[in-house]
């Protein structure tokens, strides 16, 4: 196929760009090993047992708890490891689409149905990327919950049930726990929904959670008791969902953990100090668990932070201020801040996501970043175009390759990429792609591949994001 002649003129202006500081700069390079896409053969287990957790006594004002989390590749058995690659990318793809309807929806752009969530899926496989194990009600149920930062509100499937997707424990029964308490129609934390509804005949308040693809969850608005390994925290508002359509399969319900008002690092300020991070370990070369961290110990001190940015039309999301990206040691001509604002009226912008996996560039920002990492990787073999990614290598037979580096300069905070982060295996034939995309949208979105190995810090507190590299130890 002939390159867009507009495509060509970019690529050779990348290219002249290159060559010219070639000669007094050298290009700066890491080495990857390439390591192939992982196998999913495991035993789903936790570093503590329920039994474990039951006999002993939470702390109800430990002012910190870390969990263990698993990608949600550990629930799909008895799939290969392309069709994991293939199933992750069509998640993420329904993501994307209902991340930019949210944005575009809350900023006035167009109409339709309010959202109060913003994870989408409809696949057997369900969605959201990482989840854990979290004991709901008194005494504890543990169950497995996605975290998600891109949602606020809390909820679980609830008996009874009128119609509820395959979970891998049995449905929560608040009949059976005596922390259980339903909110009135007239409670304030009923007022914070964005569509809140009653039922009059008992004066209780009802949630109702819709997303992208028609999937759906509602109920009854209600506060519970949460256990983290031994730390328990109490009235949590949450969703008790007794129709449950579309959504996960495996994981009982979801921890919202975005900006809003009812997300779960909100309603815990005190307890937590607004304050959680997390690491997401590169599954494709290591076995380690990632981890989430809430309260104080949640900051790293090796933590390098850039300012979150507030967007009057979306509460939900984390916006952060990208100025430029650097290849190989030199900034990227035609990536300038400009490209990522945010508007007044909320349009564009740049948000940190964990349950995205490929980080999505506005279109002339992504063009620019991907010919000038052609430049720099000319020497390498190139491959046929996977998926959304038209920028691929054929690495086989290879046991390390040297390719050039990526910086993501953000607004006091430089996050150099692990090769790893950026280069990854969409195969086990050795077929590698540069792991970003473009997006016609004008929002921008910092996946979780790019993510990995980072403890990333959400200090709400402070109003600001940290990335601490080679923070999983």
């Amino acid at each position: 196929m002939e390159p867009k002649p507009r495509n060509a003129l970019l690529f050779l202006l990348s290219l002249l760009f290159f060559l010219s500081t070639s000669s007094s700069t050298p290009l700066q390079y890491q080495t990857l090993v390439p390591n192939p896409l992982p196998n999913n053969q495991h035993t789903l287990s936790w570093p503590e047992s329920e039994a474990l957790l039951d006999s002993s006594e939470p702390d109800p004002d430990a002012s910190s708890t870390t969990l263990q989390l698993q990608h949600i590749d550990f629930l799909s058995l008895n799939k290969t490891p392309e069709q994991l690659f293939n199933l992750r990318l069509q998640r993420d793809a329904l993501r994307v689409k209902t991340l930019t309807s949210l944005a575009a929806v809350r900023s006035g752009n167009r109409t339709g149905a309010g959202f109060s969530s913003s994870i989408v899926s409809g696949l057997p496989q369900g969605s959201g990327e990482y989840f854990t194990r979290i004991g709901v009600g008194t005494p504890p149920k543990y169950v497995y919950m996605v975290l998600d930062t891109g949602s606020d509100v809390v909820w679980i499937q609830c008996a009874p049930c009128r119609k509820c997707y395959s979970q891998a424990d049995p449905v929560f029964d608040p009949s059976k726990s005596s922390s259980f308490a339903g909110i009135s129609c007239l409670s304030p934390l009923c007022r914070k929904l964005d569509s809140p509804s009653c039922n009059q005949r008992h004066n209780k308040c009802q949630y109702q959670v819709s997303y992208g693809d028609g999937s759906f969850t509602l109920g009854e608005f209600s506060t519970e008791t949460l256990t983290f390994r031994r730390t328990r925290v109490g009235r949590v508002a949450l969703g008790c969902g007794h129709d449950n359509e579309g959504l996960f399969v495996g994981a009982a319900g979801l921890l919202g953990l975005g900006r809003g008002r009812l997300s779960f690092p909100s309603q815990t300020g005190r307890q937590f100090n607004q304050k959680f991070s997390y690491c997401l370990v590169d599954r494709s070369a290591s076995s380690r668990p990632s981890s989430v961290v809430f309260g104080d110990a949640a900051v790293s001190r090796t933590a390098r932070f850039t300012p979150l940015l507030a967007n009057p039309k979306v509460d939900t999301f984390y916006y952060v201020e990208l100025i430029g990206v650097s290849v190989g040691g030199a900034r990227v001509a035609g990536i300038t801040a400009s490209l990522f604002k945010l508007d007044p009226a909320g349009n564009g912008g740049v948000i940190i996501d964990s349950g995205t996996s490929v980080t999505r560039l506005t279109r002339p920002a992504y063009i620019a970043l991907r010919d000038a990492f052609r430049a720099g990787a000319s020497s390498l073999k190139r491959a046929s175009d996977f998926s959304l990614f038209d920028t691929c290598f054929d690495l086989s037979g290879k046991t390390e390759v040297k390719v050039p580096t990526v910086v993501l300069h953000f607004r006091g905070a430089d996050v150099s990429l692990p090769a790893t982060n950026y280069l990854i295996p969409v195969d086990t034939d050795g077929s590698f792609c540069f792991a970003f995309a473009g997006t016609m949208s004008g929002l921008s979105i910092i996946g979780n591949i790019q993510q990995q190995g980072f403890r990333v810090v959400y200090d709400l507190a402070g109003s600001r994001v940290g990335f601490a590299p080679r923070g999983c130890a």
